[in-house]
């Protein structure tokens, strides 16, 4: 595992110590972590931050984003997944995507290279949280119970 997905995963961390979702994000540019965040929707009682949107507030303007790289430790749902094209980032790599699949198909289809690592360190902190907070988890991705 590289260094930038340690950085997303610790980022998860972070976020699931806060008491929020464990879905980690850093965005690399020149082999150099300029942004990073965690999912603290819970925390800031916004629905908007999630993992790479925290990420992307946190690097801030920086012009141009086709040479960057954005790694999550989850698949990043349509919401990051438009602000992935929106700004122009061609490369993301995720964690995992069993536990929920995203955006994907939507960031390939817009010339975004996307690379599934499939770590079970990502599925477990996933597995975890859901297993513990069942309906945190189906509120994050917008459901509003196992049985939809």
């Amino acid at each position: 595992m590289d260094e930038f997905m340690i950085e997303a995963i610790a980022e998860a961390k972070q976020g699931l110590s806060e008491g929020g979702i464990p879905i980690g994000s850093v965005l690399v540019k020149d082999g150099q972590i300029i942004g990073r965040g965690h999912n603290k929707r819970i925390q800031n009682n916004d629905p908007m931050t999630h993992a790479e949107i925290d990420c992307l507030r946190n690097a801030g303007r920086i012009g141009v984003y086709s040479n960057t790289t954005l790694y999550s430790t989850l698949m990043p749902c349509y919401l990051c997944a438009g602000a992935v094209v929106q700004f122009g980032i061609k490369k993301v790599i995720a964690g995992e995507s069993q536990t929920f699949p995203g955006a994907k198909e939507f960031m390939e289809f817009h010339q975004v290279e996307v690379i599934d690592l499939d770590l079970d360190e990502c599925k477990e902190l996933m597995q975890t949280f859901i297993t513990n907070n069942p309906s945190l988890w189906f509120e994050d991705i917008g459901l509003e119970s196992a049985n939809i």
